[in-house]
């Protein structure tokens, strides 16, 4: 294979970085547009594969050092750059929760792990995608970890070199058949972890293995190109992030083969793509791509999201700028520099040993509150006031819960107490602690986020995946199941977001989160209004669980306060969009509350009225006659509009001792 320039592939990057961009910026149209890494990886994978193996054939080996000299040269500069800029904004602008968990991103980022812990991070009270300056560097982790892992297995298997492209075959379609088979159940491993994307860059080592042992001249035909072209297209077009990465990443990486194998051939796709605008635009793409997503994150937070095309269109063109300065005065210069080896390495571990201390300066400072004035950490304190401690829960492969995550609270011992919920009773967690060794009683909490704790009855909703959907039903099943056998349970107290399920939709701020009941096949649960659903299903619930359980408690929704959140509100606060008092976010009537909540509350009411419950409230705590509000004593007890703190649950725990009671 000639070592000769090729131009089409800077505007096969071109074509990637903008996929990338312009989706994240919201062009219209372009919903796929994140598929641009994926031609990324092909196209890393055809170059490094090209380099490590004409290493190989030439030599018999690879030079590892030259080869991770180069790495460093085209990686490492122009990274230290955005995150040290990055930090400096971060620490202008955010959150101190925000800047502890950027400083973790931040030391994983320099450890190229930053695609497991994005993984790892990934729950239901995360952080939501655009709030996380370094998101985009799981993809580069992913390639570094390529980088680590080719040499090595193309070192350990190089005395079968006649079998090796074999071997990385096979390895490939082990890879993409276990992409295939995770994504339905773990669409969120399947994106982010290496073994299920090693495919993609497989894919261009292959590609690369070939042409060099064929002595390709990558010009066979111009329909290949036009192929390759019209694919990418409908990548973008067509794909949604439903079901990503999948099966649907086939089109992208067979797009970006297509083109690649055809790039020296005369035609007006290749044409096109050596054109000198799109050959710049790939030669900056790396400094782009690094550039352009804390821009986006950072810009869209300080200004509580853009006013319009224009005001996005103003930050784009920030972020062209900043990557062509980075392109010219970083990245070129180092890449061109003849010698300084010892400079680059030192400099590389000198730089990576700040940003590592600076991230867990961050992370163990718990971002550096004392930053903002005392009297803005109210709500602050709110944003960051739901860590807990889940180090205790397991999932028993066997026994009466087996395939459900079981944690236990309180002292050892079979539980004598079964708490089961949703996010709700995660939120409240901390109090029930309290409860739970305060009364020396074991206990055990079973949580699932936006599953109601109902029997006979499946659930969709748009906060989560079809593969969620159907957990929360195969769980509750488990569960019913479960509570039969379990011999030692003297109490059941359920938690959930109830006027959430018996009116189908969020409130306020979550308004545009739906959820519809439907009940199971056979259950002879009524077809109508959905609350008449969540009425005929709780009823059920409560008189099943009876039968197996002698004391059943549930806890009253606590009041919705639909404008509030906390980070919102800090957010606001600290740039100044609002004033230290401002309530109106803060409080709601308390008979607006009480009208949200009626439908709801209704079979509690019935149920606690016949006996068949006992009904914990903490509306006392968190109203008075008129209005219901976050602040009690001067300390903010909302996370958002329906989740309550960690000091909110602990002030609240004394509400659970009759729960832990013994049974007399």
């Amino acid at each position: 294979m000639s070592a000769a320039y090729r131009p089409e592939i800077d505007g096969l990057r071109a074509i990637a970085v903008l996929f990338v961009v312009l989706y994240h910026f919201g062009m219209p149209g372009i919903p796929g547009g994140f598929v641009g890494v994926d031609i990324f990886f092909v196209i890393s994978g055809f170059l490094i594969g090209g380099i490590l193996w004409a290493d190989l054939r030439e030599t018999g080996r690879i030079r590892l050092a030259r080869f991770y000299l180069r790495r460093l040269r085209r990686l490492a500069p122009a990274y230290f750059a955005m995150a040290a800029a990055t930090l400096l904004m971060g620490w202008l602008i955010l959150l101190p929760f925000e800047f502890r968990e950027f400083g973790k991103s931040l030391i994983a980022a320099t450890v190229y792990l930053s695609n497991i812990h994005f993984y790892r991070e990934a729950g239901y009270f995360d952080g939501v995608s655009e709030e996380k300056p370094l998101l985009h560097t799981w993809s580069l982790a992913v390639e570094e970890q390529f980088y680590i892992v080719l040499p090595f297995l193309l070192l350990a298997l190089v005395r079968w070199r006649p079998t090796l492209p074999m071997i990385l075959a096979a390895l490939a379609a082990l890879s993409l058949a276990a992409c295939l088979w995770l994504t339905p159940h773990s669409p969120t491993a399947a994106f982010y972890l290496f073994p299920f994307r090693a495919w993609e860059l497989l894919a261009g080592v292959l590609l690369a293995i070939a042409g060099q042992e064929n002595k390709a001249r990558y010009a066979l035909h111009p329909a290949l190109s036009w192929a390759g072209l019209a694919l990418l297209l409908a990548s973008i077009t067509l794909i949604r992030a439903e079901g990503f990465p999948g099966w649907q990443a086939l089109l992208p990486v067979a797009g970006t083969l297509l083109i690649l194998m055809n790039g020296r051939d005369a035609n007006p796709v290749n044409r096109a793509l050596m054109h000198r605008a799109p050959v710049f635009i790939g030669l900056i793409s790396y400094s782009l791509y690094l550039w352009h997503w804390p821009i986006f994150v950072l810009s869209s937070y300080w200004r509580d999201g853009y006013s319009g095309p224009v005001e996005s269109a103003a930050w784009l063109t920030l972020a062209f700028a900043l990557s062509i300065l980075s392109w010219r005065y970083i990245e070129r210069p180092v890449r061109r520099m003849q010698g300084g080896t010892r400079a680059l390495v030192s400099g590389t571990a000198l730089a990576s040993l700040a940003l590592l201390a600076v991230g867990l300066l961050l992370w163990r400072g718990d971002g550096l509150p004392t930053r903002f004035a005392p009297e803005l950490r109210t709500h602050i304190a709110a944003s960051g006031d739901f860590n807990q401690d889940w180090s205790r829960c397991t999932t028993p492969t066997t026994g009466p819960l087996a395939g459900v995550e079981t944690c236990p609270i309180g002292p050892d011992g079979p539980p004598e107490v079964l708490i089961w919920g949703d996010s709700h009773l995660r939120a409240m967690k901390e109090g029930l602690e309290v409860a739970a060794f305060a009364a020396n009683r074991p206990a055990l909490i079973l949580w699932h986020a936006g599953c109601p704790p109902l029997f006979d009855v499946a659930k969709a909703e748009t906060a989560a995946t079809p593969a969620q959907d159907a957990a929360c039903t195969r769980a509750n099943q488990t569960i019913r199941s479960g509570i039969a056998q379990m011999d030692s349970l003297q109490t059941l107290l359920l938690i959930g977001r109830w006027s959430y399920y018996a009116e189908g939709q969020g409130v306020g701020l979550d308004a545009h989160n739906r959820i519809t009941l439907a009940p199971l096949p056979d259950s002879l649960l009524p077809q109508g209004p959905q609350h008449t659903l969540f009425n005929a299903g709780l009823t059920r619930t409560i008189a099943e669980i009876s039968t197996h359980v002698p004391r059943i408690h549930i806890l009253r929704q606590p009041p919705e306060v639909p404008e509030y959140d906390s980070r919102a509100v800090a957010r606001a606060l600290v740039h100044g969009r609002m004033g230290v008092d401002d309530t109106t976010r803060l409080t709601v009537p308390r008979a607006m509350a009480e009208a949200r909540a009626a439908r709801a509350e209704a079979p509690l009411m019935a149920l606690a009225r016949s006996g068949a419950i006992t009904l914990i409230d903490p509306w006392p705590r968190l109203c008075d006659a008129s209005t219901c509000g976050v602040m009690q004593d001067g300390q903010a007890l909302y996370f958002d509009n329906n989740h309550l703190t960690n000091r909110a649950a602990i002030a609240l725990s004394d509400l659970f001792a009759p729960t832990f009671e013994a049974s007399q």
